[in-house]
């Protein structure tokens, strides 16, 4: 069976993110468990806030059509989500209200439909982000995509990482690895023999 094709990225676009670090660890780690991974910076793809009267005057924003594009062409997804009071950042939130939008080509809801997606959260605090994940968790179920795994929250992310980014701590590597083994297994049943 060919190798699965995962996009994956952080909700945020400040440049040293925790969560940047932690969509590059998982990247590597799930190239290496026998991934294709394709990695994306939101910051890459600005986009205005929803609105319904833009999109109905103008359609999608152009780099809202080419996320869509992109994440139409992969198998499923990597996402790792910093928390902010309590729920995942708005840039994810608009990115994935925009892609879900349908456009020209398809349905919007044609990118999320049936694949999987492996959900991670880092965060400096001790409770490593993991209502943000919550919710992201919801927000991705509702898209249409499988959810195969509760996903991984990074405590104390600020010591989590050695100088090539990959993690100190074994214990989480595995951990993470079984998001990515069962966001894996979930695409390897969603393609056809």
């Amino acid at each position: 069976m060919s190798k699965p094709n995962l996009l994956a990225f952080a909700g945020s676009t400040r440049a040293g993110s925790w969560n940047k670090k932690m969509i590059g660890a998982v990247a590597a780690r799930a190239e290496a468990l026998g991934a294709n991974v394709t990695v994306i910076d939101l910051a890459d793809y600005t986009i205005p806030i929803y609105d319904g009267d833009l999109e109905a005057q103008t359609g999608l924003p152009e780099n809202a059509l080419k996320l869509q594009s992109i994440m139409t062409e992969h198998d499923g997804f990597l996402i790792s989500t910093p928390e902010y009071n309590a729920f995942f950042p708005a840039v994810l939130k608009n990115a994935l209200d925009w892609v879900s939008r349908p456009s020209p080509s398809q349905d919007g809801l044609a990118s999320f439909a049936g694949k999987p997606v492996g959900l991670f959260a880092a965060s400096p605090g001790r409770l490593g982000g993991i209502r943000a994940l919550n919710q992201l968790r919801t927000q991705m179920s509702e898209l249409g995509s499988v959810v195969p795994s509760g996903g991984a929250s990074l405590s104390q992310a600020h010591e989590a990482f050695d100088e090539n980014g990959a993690f100190v701590n074994e214990a989480v590597a595995q951990m993470v690895d079984n998001v990515i083994r069962a966001t894996l297994k979930a695409a390897a049943d969603a393609k056809p023999d």
